[in-house]
């Protein structure tokens, strides 16, 4: 007969609003069991002489350590213990440390270390108050990771929980105390979606329960979930398509088009000043002549000189004297 799963004791809660009187019977996974009868030694001023710390730090000069007590507590009950880090005005104070006597017996049942960022690494608990640890909690950055419960008080775990980002998903429990687990939980949104037992003791399931009626839920879900993301899938395919597509239509059309008759006539004008330059600079011959009786100062000498021009101009009757 596979037993159902105990629920682990949320004991900070319970010590932050103070203690109890200890209980004389205590409900387990396998039953009430009578609470066992434990007192812590007292001095005559009420003080607890040991009341078994596990935030001990023997010899740390970093250390500082701050113990308050609980409503309904007259003795302190609850220890805090911090790490001075830094140095000058960067020093400050972690708590590294915090433990609880939950039901005001003088011992403490309950402890948590943390890390030098504040956050959660571990912590043990007395559930039964018999002065011996039976529940380990392991955390993951901070969240809960794994918890380890021993149920007949041997000082070994027999049932072993898994959480991913603070939910349950798997369980494995020693249902008959031979140190090899033979149950296995899976669990899915926090609801067992189906376990396997070990019928021969060789560590290895033989038989898997499943909870039918939920899985084809579970099933018709996943491929409802299947079918969006493939519609979405074709649908974001489908616009980079028609995106890639109207690019380049727009690509092609500004190829094709003809210019218009200002941009051709700005074309045609706007000429590099070098070209400018040069055009300017490079006449023809002729109009070098041209400029050359314009502007080159007195008429050029005839090939005879000016005597024999003006010898002719006699010869040929002319008024002009010698």
């Amino acid at each position: 007969m596979i037993r159902p799963a105990a629920t682990i004791c949320v004991v900070l809660a319970a010590a932050s609003c103070g203690g109890a009187d200890a209980p004389s019977q205590i409900q387990t996974m396998y039953g009430v069991q009578a609470a066992p009868v434990v007192t812590a030694m007292r001095r005559a001023d009420g003080t607890i002489i040991d009341d078994r710390s596990l935030c001990t730090y023997p010899g740390r000069t970093d250390i500082e350590v701050n113990e308050t007590a609980g409503p309904g507590s007259i003795q302190p009950n609850v220890r805090r213990v911090w790490k001075l880090i830094g140095e000058g005005i960067d020093r400050r104070k972690v708590l590294i440390c915090r433990e609880i006597d939950t039901n005001l017996d003088g011992f403490k049942d309950v402890v948590r270390h943390y890390n030098d960022d504040g956050q959660s690494k571990d912590e043990q608990a007395d559930t039964d108050f018999d002065g011996r640890v039976d529940t380990w909690i392991y955390f993951g950055k901070g969240r809960l990771a794994e918890a380890r419960l021993d149920h007949n008080a041997d000082g070994l775990p027999d049932e072993w929980k898994y959480y991913s980002e603070g939910k349950l998903v798997r369980v494995k429990r020693d249902s008959d105390f031979d140190t090899r687990a033979d149950v296995w939980e899976m669990y899915r949104d926090g609801r067992l979606e189906r376990m396997g037992v070990d019928l021969d003791g060789n560590e290895r399931v033989d038989r898997w329960d499943h909870d039918t009626a939920w899985r084809r839920a579970l099933d018709a879900k996943e491929r409802e979930q299947e079918r969006e993301a493939a519609k979405k899938k074709e649908d974001e395919t489908a616009a980079a398509r028609d995106k890639a597509m109207d690019d380049m239509e727009k690509g092609q059309k500004g190829k094709s088009s003809p210019e218009k008759p200002d941009e051709a006539k700005d074309k045609a004008g706007a000429e590099k000043p070098d070209e400018a330059k040069d055009k300017a600079g490079a006449k023809k011959p002729d109009e070098k002549k041209k400029d050359g009786k314009k502007k080159g100062g007195a008429p050029r000498r005839p090939v005879g000189g000016w005597r024999q021009t003006y010898t002719r101009r006699r010869a040929g009757g002319s008024a002009c004297r010698g």
